[in-house]
């Protein structure tokens, strides 16, 4: 006859097994970093630039490469929390993440990330063209060598990250075969070196004399190397913008006002909004900074505006 105790602790073992089934498919879509899916937009960003996003079937196509991108970044994710696991728990915010925590096991992190790293350049393949698979395939084998090895190697780490967003920026224009400007490319590139060097700079400072427990690499780097890499990079990225700004000359076609090049002083705003939470070394996590601070969203608009207005040719 069972007994009583053990009715109800079997009761409550199955109870929690089934929560913990439940919050299986939450804690991977958690640990796939929903909200590091803005970055992703950038994919938007040539065809934007080449006043493309007129055209429902450059928007559909659009939405198929911010999908593709999206699963092959999230196959990142899940394989670098699977191998970090042991690392995060050691980080005061790493260690809520869902594999560190326990709620979502190592092994299912690796399967799930494997599944999508292998569709994502398959898909675009597909629905797009081979050099979109091929990018594709290129940033999800570099991604996974810096989870591996990379992101433990001096600078490179910095590289390949910017890198990343690099393919993001010209990714949507190789989906669409619109030629990239050489100028846009430098924009881009040093645009995401400035976000990423910010950011270790700001991890730097909030885990002084604790980085050997979480990212060894920090005690790598001073902060004041890292100090001039974001400066250095948000100077590139402005003189760039401005060069690609200027290429086109002054009024075209008759519009009221100069939008393109006027857009120049909302761009530059925004770098010198971002240097403010870069300076003080709370840019660790540039999605809350770019969702949160009301007054990079007004200028954000501002630039967005201008630059629809050139576009327009208003």
């Amino acid at each position: 006859m069972t007994e009583p105790g053990a009715a109800l602790l079997d009761g409550s073992e199955r109870v929690s097994a089934a929560r913990r089934l439940l919050g299986l498919p939450a804690g991977l879509v958690r640990t796939a970093r929903p909200r590091q899916w803005i970055k992703n937009l950038l994919v938007v960003a040539a065809p934007a630039a080449a006043g493309r996003l007129t055209s429902p079937h450059v928007i559909a196509q659009l939405s198929m490469v911010f999908v593709l991108f999206t699963a092959a970044a999230s196959a990142v994710y899940l394989v670098n929390d699977a191998r970090d696991a042991e690392a995060d728990r050691a980080h005061p915010d790493k260690c809520h993440r869902p594999v560190a925590a326990g709620r979502v096991p190592a092994g299912v992190a690796y399967a799930t990330g494997g599944v999508l790293a292998v569709f994502a350049p398959l898909a675009a393949a597909l629905t797009c063209n081979a050099m979109t698979a091929t990018l594709l395939t290129a940033y999800v084998v570099m991604q996974l060598a810096y989870c591996v090895k990379l992101k433990h190697v001096l600078v490179v780490d910095l590289v390949v990250v910017t890198t990343g967003f690099l393919m993001r920026a010209m990714t949507g224009g190789v989906a669409l075969g619109i030629p990239l400007s050489r100028w846009f490319l430098i924009t881009a590139g040093f645009g995401a070196l400035f976000m990423v060097s910010a950011k270790r700079y700001s991890e730097a400072l909030q885990m002084e004399g604790r980085g050997a427990a979480t990212r060894s690499l920090l005690n790598a780097y001073t902060t004041g190397y890292l100090r001039f890499v974001w400066q250095l990079a948000a100077g590139v990225a402005v003189l760039a913008y401005c060069m690609w700004a200027l290429e086109s000359g002054g009024v075209s076609n008759g519009s009221l006002l100069p939008w393109r090049q006027l857009s120049m002083v909302p761009f530059i705003g925004a770098i010198l909004r971002y240097a403010v939470f870069a300076d003080r070394g709370s840019a660790g996590a540039p999605e809350d900074v770019v969702l949160h601070d009301r007054a990079l969203a007004v200028i954000g608009l501002a630039w967005l505006s201008m630059y629809a207005l050139a576009v327009a040719d208003l």
